[in-house]
């Protein structure tokens, strides 16, 4: 007769990753509440500069944070569309209290919304990429950066998109300072950082030309 030998420590561990994911995905549920609340209560409430470093990088950081912590590819997908889903219901609940209009609030407009949803899935995703210690992830942790930058250079530079006065110089270079110093976080040895730090710098700087290029004229293209 055959003796089957049960290893209950597999079953432990795999209980405690069920739990562990099931918490995660709470975390990022409650999170994005508590950031869109408290991002529509104290717009308007505080000295500017809070407001405009909270909105939009308090959102981009739960995004980060979630897909960075995520136990694979696809919970990092399900967890950061329910953080940013959570985010942007909370935001456009507390706006439409206040009186304000949900997508003026949120992305402008109904595409500016979905724009809004896809850059914050999209950064919770080349976060947990960043995990890989091959050159994908020195690319995912360059296109982090690039991303940050790119934002900061858009609302900092007069005559851009979303350009504005206050930004310049405090937020701004606050923002920047933080997002280098995070690529060099996400990286775990010298030469990713390296490989990362130059490739957000490219990024960047090819998300700038084009965008002179737009206020320029040079490219046709209707906002």
């Amino acid at each position: 007769m055959n003796n089957t030998t049960i290893d209950y420590a597999d079953f432990a561990e795999y209980d405690r990753r069920q739990r562990g994911i099931e918490r995660h995905l709470l975390a990022a549920f409650l999170g994005g509440l508590v950031v869109g609340l408290v991002g529509m209560l104290i717009s308007g409430a505080g000295p500017g500069w809070a407001g405009l470093i909270y909105d939009p990088y308090a959102y981009l950081a739960l995004s980060l944070t979630v897909g960075a912590t995520a136990s694979g590819f696809g919970w990092a997908l399900l967890t950061t569309f329910l953080a940013a889903v959570s985010t942007l219901v909370a935001a456009m609940g507390a706006s439409a209290l206040r009186g304000y209009e949900s997508f003026d609030t949120i992305g402008g407009s109904a595409a500016g919304l979905n724009w809004t949803l896809a850059l914050l899935v999209g950064l919770g995703l080349l976060a947990y990429v960043t995990r890989r210690g091959d050159v994908w992830g020195d690319l995912a942790a360059g296109a982090v950066g690039a991303v940050l930058i790119a934002d900061v250079v858009d609302r900092a530079t007069p005559g851009f998109i979303d350009s504005e006065q206050e930004f310049w110089p405090g937020p701004a270079l606050a923002v920047g300072l933080v997002s280098v110093a995070l690529v060099f976080v996400l990286r775990r040895n010298a030469r990713g950082r390296v490989r990362a730090l130059a490739l957000s710098a490219v990024f960047a700087g090819l998300f700038t030309i084009c965008m002179a290029a737009f206020v320029a004229g040079w490219i046709p293209l209707a906002v």
